[in-house]
């Protein structure tokens, strides 16, 4: 309890330096308020599992790596870095100039340089069983076991893959990958999920939990802009935890949060068009900003024909599996249903902002009623006497997977939807219990293998959830992820989504895209195609109410 005040003490003493640039007072702190309705679990990198941690690392920490606008990866901690011939070494030469930022589990509370034995030393924390992070897997099977993580001297860093492995890059911009220094974690313990300790443009100051976050400028940040200007450019940053969507969305209209992260179904039509633009009253007020999200949204379908679940259903045979996918006008469905904020999935399973993205090589699904009726009836399925399929979703799809049914009935096809809890459904779908269920895929990395690892026969469930299994897929797929050649490995991509398609294990509904409410004064905040949430070159400008 005493530890809790003190919390909360802090808390409120910062957040009175830190007054809101909304308050009506003067103010010369550039704050930018956002908002996380579901809470931070913890601000460690090791258990960065999900976007609302995601977002808080990567202001507080670095990686060897990182992910630019257009999807390239490019320098952060790393200068730059060398492939072997052999396309199994990757040597990094680290920059000298980064330095953890103060704390007092440093000697005298000064933040030290950071090393290349800080880099052996978070990748081996992320994988020891002791650390349990969520996050260990990225490195399992990938990484050479005797020898992948080397200091070769202080700015030098190498290392070694088991077998060539191309996307190992996409992996190390990751937030599992941040660098820790190895005092925080041993000087904090179990509370180091709550102290921050990083190298990256914002430091900690304090969390209150359920209540909010403050982050301030690191003073002592590497990166400069291109006039030579020590970025970030904004003082600070503080997190709310308003819980409902509702409260979050008077709190933007209020001007007390900078932006809105997506739009909720129950303000949807009230802030935009059937066409995705903003509605009249709103035009001047705010900025919309929409851009293509490495996310798809799908239903699954389980192809395991050894599990007892399949036995007897029409879903065993792939006709009508294409069926469904031809049975539903899903242009329709994002047009109604989702005010257009997306595109529709007619393509391949690998979306919509990825250089593998191709509709025109990978063949998907469009509306063709006369078609699916025809493939229906080559399965041998006749509507009168088909048993009926369960469809599992969870509550927010509910209308999408309905929208769905209905049109699946018109080509004999009797869907009933289940709407279930998202644990419960994730439980089914990782034991392989749910027949036909909703899915959505979020890159972790901007490469096609984050999305075809989901069919790779050798990979269980999850990512395999469908337990799809192709020997033509197999070797597309691991042929891919060993090239080097950009394009080379592209075209493979392409075709294992291809053969996967015409398989289809899946359904997919539509690419997803990034949608944001910004305050009218906000500039230098970039949208991505990972969501991630990029600050160090935002600004806020003072604006006249």
């Amino acid at each position: 309890m005493i530890q809790g005040l003190k919390h909360l003490t802090k808390l409120i003493i910062i957040t009175a330096v830190f007054t809101s640039c909304y308050s009506g007072e003067k103010e010369n702190k550039a704050i930018f308020h956002y908002n996380e309705s579901t809470g931070i679990a913890s601000i460690d990198p090791a258990f960065a599992k999900n976007q609302s941690i995601m977002w808080a690392v990567h202001q507080l920490y670095n990686t060897l790596v990182e992910v630019d606008t257009a999807l390239h990866i490019v320098p952060s901690l790393a200068k730059r870095w060398e492939i072997s011939e052999d396309k199994k070494t990757y040597t990094f030469l680290l920059r000298d100039s980064v330095f953890f930022h103060d704390d007092a589990c440093f000697k005298n509370g000064k933040g030290r340089k950071l090393t290349a034995n800080d880099v052996v030393y978070s990748f081996n924390r992320l994988m020891d069983k002791a650390t349990a992070s969520p996050g260990s897997w990225i490195f399992n099977g990938k990484v050479d076991s005797s020898e992948g993580f080397k200091a070769i001297d202080d700015t030098t860093f190498q290392l070694k893959v088991a077998r060539p492995y191309h996307p190992i890059l996409g992996i190390l911009s990751m937030q599992y990958c941040s660098i820790v220094p190895k005092e925080a974690v041993e000087k904090y313990g179990a509370d180091f999920r709550r102290h921050a300790v990083g190298s990256g443009p914002f430091q900690f100051v304090a969390w209150e939990e359920g209540q909010a976050m403050v982050l301030k400028k690191n003073p002592a940040y590497f990166e400069r802009d291109e006039a030579g200007k020590r970025l970030p450019y904004l003082d600070g940053i503080k997190i709310s935890f308003y819980d409902s969507k509702a409260t979050e969305f008077l709190a933007f209209r209020q001007g007390k949060l900078d932006f809105i992260n997506d739009i909720d179904a129950s303000f949807k039509d009230e802030v935009l068009t059937k066409k995705g633009t903003l509605r009249k009253d709103w035009e001047g007020k705010i900025q919309l900003q929409t851009h293509s999200y490495l996310n798809i949204e799908y239903f699954g379908i389980l192809v395991d024909t050894t599990n007892p679940v399949l036995k007897g259903s029409p879903l065993r045979l792939r006709k009508v599996r294409q069926a469904i996918n031809y049975g539903f006008d899903r242009k329709k469905m994002v047009l109604y249903l989702r005010n257009s904020l997306g595109i529709p999935a007619e393509a391949g399973f690998v979306p919509a902002g990825l250089p593998s993205f191709d509709p025109v090589q990978v063949k998907g699904y469009t509306y063709n009623p006369q078609l699916a009726k025809k493939l229906m009836q080559e399965a041998g399925i006749n509507p009168a006497n088909s048993p009926a399929i369960k469809l599992l979703t969870i509550p927010i799809y509910s209308d999408i997977a309905s929208y769905i049914a209905r049109q699946l009935e018109e080509i004999g096809l009797n869907v009933q939807v289940d709407v279930v809890q998202k644990s419960l459904l994730l439980d089914m779908t990782s034991s392989s219990r749910a027949l036909f269920f909703r899915g959505s895929w979020i890159a972790d990395y901007p490469d096609a293998e984050n999305y075809l690892s989901v069919f790779y026969s050798k990979n269980p469930a999850p990512p395999n959830y469908t337990r799809y299994k192709n020997p033509e897929f197999d070797v597309l797929f691991e042929k891919a992820i060993a090239e080097t050649n950009d394009s080379l490995r592209y075209e493979l991509y392409k075709q294992a989504d291809a053969v996967m398609i015409k398989d289809a294990p899946v359904v997919p509904l539509w690419y997803d895209v990034v949608v944001h409410l910004v305050q009218p004064n906000v500039s230098g905040f970039p949208a991505n195609a990972l969501n991630l949430l990029e600050l160090r070159r935002t600004s806020l400008h003072r604006a006249t109410f």
